[in-house]
């Protein structure tokens, strides 16, 4: 009795226990194919990980089956320490936990190795087939099933292959089974299965719904219907037609109705109202194309380059292309803008092939009659040295630094940038500023660097025709090496350096370029040079206009405004240090004079102060009345004069008592002698030696 009851107590237990687990739908729950972890210190059997089975059980060294199916972690640990301590003394350090949640899953049908696999809880259809060593070729993919118990669940798998949309696959438990099935194409006997055939005969399962498709096609076979296909779309999965596929012939034999289908004419109108309507069960062929014998007077001879020269029987309406084509067309040795045709009467009629295709012209192709010719000679080999094969009225003559000058094919289509790109473009000492192009009746000049700059406008181009001159000429030498070269450069295209320079003279100047660059040309100032007093004499005026420019200013702060504007045909001059000093005006310096070492005229501008200058004379001598030092300031309307006391200033250092100085100002430092004090002293000094020369002389 008590063995009875005991089973039905267990069960009655653990079915308590999953309506309890049920109700709490976050506590993690131990399913089929999880991992369950027990560690046991000092027991070599356990301490590792046990797969739950398909029954719900694990199995443990000495302890045997255990139900844990349903179980969350604390009902697990407790019924595992339970187990545990039947067969081992001290449980209390004992852990119990899930280690990993997995599912079992069997994947069986058209699959590399069908089984059982054990996966990762999140997994998918996709990562299910991959365990499996993925699809065999020939497994339906649109009609998979997983069973799941009782249930059976049909999915598309291809349909999820094609849109990405995990919606499509169901999801996988514990227990499931996964079958794939094998396609309708694949036979009843297992064989070596080729996809690629089996695709070139088209992908239909069904016959009677299927659209046959044969003939001129590249991928002749059946194909299956879908809704709103048409006629263009089974071609294109037959692999489209050949090059021997008569198009204008297509038979179509849909809903037990024979249609003769032009293709060409829908494709020349694009008219979808002349596809026939296709229905499942369709026929398609397309016939070979029949040469045709052409009949008739209209006969045309092709002679020349081309593929198959020879005499053509045209048909009715057949344009001067359409004869051409028939021909194989111009070769690549035909002279394609030089075409004759040959009128039966004895006209001769140019025509321009190549223009005539691009659009560049509005004459239209010459009509071609019956025992007409069509002459298509060869073109100018380059390589020949003769120039007599190009007339005159279709050369420009191209001259100076180019990579290849000579005389050059000219076409009206043509413009300068094509005519320099077939010479090979300006040598790398080309001057491409002053280009100079003669038509016969004037002589332009173009500047090509500030063309491109400007975007290469094509109203920018110069006018070019046949018979013109282009000449490039070359950039000047230094001047300083090769001085006869100077007669080539222009005046109005150059600028002139002077003064402490490291390589004076005449420099090459365009309108991009600014100070620094044609500084720099000339190697940069001297050792000597006054950099802070540098002179541009700007020569486009109609008026004189000199620029000062301080370039040690422009040194220390960057100013680019400090910079002056100078133009082809300006004069710089950098002057040195230790000049005349009659070279410089008065109103530009500070004369200082008195009891200093060095007395004379200083250079100032209106960052520099009394102390300054002061110190730039050698500083006050041993004789200097430095209390009252005189500033007589020079202005426009009244000079003044100020006192300055140096001593005072020293004691205290306030910067207000020093006097404001500009340029032109007079310092005057007075000699001791000059003060009132010593001129008492010497008055003083001089009385004690009168009143003692009387003493003495009264005492004898």
């Amino acid at each position: 009795m008590k063995s009875i009851l005991a089973p039905a107590l267990y069960c009655l237990t653990s079915l308590l226990l999953l309506v309890s687990l049920s109700l709490n739908a976050e506590t993690k729950q131990v399913q089929v194919g999880d991992l369950i972890q027990v560690d046991l210190p000092g027991e070599s059997t356990l301490n590792r990980g046990f797969q739950v089975d398909k029954r719900g059980r694990i199995s443990l060294p000495e302890v045997g089956t255990i139900f844990v199916a349903g179980y969350d972690e604390e009902q697990l640990a407790t019924t595992v320490t339970t187990a545990l301590s039947q067969a081992f003394r001290d449980t209390t350090n004992a852990k119990v936990y899930i280690a990993e949640r997995q599912i079992l899953v069997s994947v069986q049908g058209y699959v590399t190795s069908p089984g059982e696999y054990t996966l990762p809880h999140n997994s998918n259809i996709q990562m299910a087939l991959h365990a499996a060593g993925g699809l065999r070729s020939g497994a339906q993919l649109n009609k998979m099933i997983l069973k799941r118990g009782a249930e059976r669940q049909d999915f598309d798998y291809k349909r999820f292959l094609d849109t990405g949309d995990d919606n499509n696959l169901p999801t996988l438990q514990s227990l499931d089974t996964l079958f794939v099935p094998a396609s309708p194409l694949v036979g009843n006997i297992e064989q070596e299965f080729d996809p690629s055939k089996l695709a070139d005969a088209g992908d239909s399962a069904d016959a009677k719904k299927a659209i046959k498709v044969f003939g001129e096609v590249n991928a002749p076979g059946s194909f299956s219907y879908k809704s709103g296909t048409d006629l263009v779309d089974i071609l294109m999965r037959a692999g489209g037609v050949t090059r021997y596929a008569g198009v204008e012939q297509i038979r179509v034999i849909s809903n037990n109705v024979p249609i003769l289908f032009n293709l060409k004419r829908y494709l020349d109108s694009g008219d979808t109202s002349q596809l026939p309507p296709l229905v499942a069960g369709a026929t398609i062929f397309v016939p070979k194309q029949e040469e045709e014998i052409k009949s008739g007077a209209n006969t045309v001879y092709v002679m020349g380059e081309v593929a198959s020269p020879g005499a053509y029987e045209g048909k009715r309406g057949a344009t001067f292309m359409d004869i051409l084509a028939n021909a194989g067309g111009p070769t690549r040795f035909a002279e394609s803008r030089q075409i004759r045709v040959i009128k039966s009467t004895g006209k001769v009629i140019k025509f321009d092939m190549t223009a005539f295709t691009e659009g560049l012209k509005g004459n239209k192709a010459p009509d071609i009659g019956p025992g007409d010719a069509i002459f298509v000679p060869e073109k100018t080999d380059m390589n020949e040295k003769s120039w007599l094969k190009i007339a005159p009225d279709r050369a420009v003559n191209v001259i100076g630094e180019v990579v290849r000058p000579g005389r050059i094919e000219w076409s009206d289509e043509m413009d300068l940038m094509d005519l320099l790109a077939h010479v090979g473009g300006p040598t790398l000492r080309a001057d491409t500023t002053k280009i100079e192009i003669a038509n016969g009746r004037k002589m332009k000049v173009f500047n090509l660097d500030k063309f491109i700059k400007n975007g290469a406008p094509q109203s920018g181009l110069p006018y070019i025709t046949a018979g013109t001159i282009v000449r490039i000429h070359d950039l000047p030498q230094d001047p300083s090496d090769n001085k006869s070269q100077w007669v080539r450069q222009s005046s109005d295209a150059s600028i002139y350096v002077f003064g402490q320079v490291n390589a004076p003279g005449r420099y090459r100047f365009t309108n991009e370029m600014h100070f620094l660059d044609i500084l720099s040309a000339a190697d940069g100032p001297t050792k000597d040079a006054d950099i802070h007093n540098i002179r541009v004499t700007h020569r486009d005026k109609t008026y004189a206009k000199v620029s000062k420019l301080n370039l040690s200013l422009y040194f220390e702060t960057g100013d680019e405004t400090i910079l002056p504007n100078v133009l082809p045909g300006d004069t710089i001059y950098i002057p040195e240090k230790d000049k005349n000093w009659l070279d410089t005006p008065k109103e530009e310096t500070i004369r200082v004079l008195g009891a200093v070492n060095n007395p004379g005229r200083y250079s100032f501008n209106d960052n520099m102060t009394i102390l300054d200058i002061l110190a730039e004379a050698g500083g006050p001598s041993d004789k200097a009345y430095l209390e009252k030092i005189s500033v007589v300031n020079m202005s426009c309307c009244q000079g003044q004069a100020r006192s300055f006391d140096l001593v005072s200033f020293s004691k205290t250092a306030d910067i207000r008592k020093l006097p404001v100085l500009r340029a032109g100002d007079t310092i005057y430092i007075p000699d001791r002698r000059d003060s009132l004090a010593e001129k008492a002293r010497l008055g003083l000094s001089d009385i004690l030696k009168l009143t003692t020369t009387i003493i003495l002389i009264g005492a004898l």
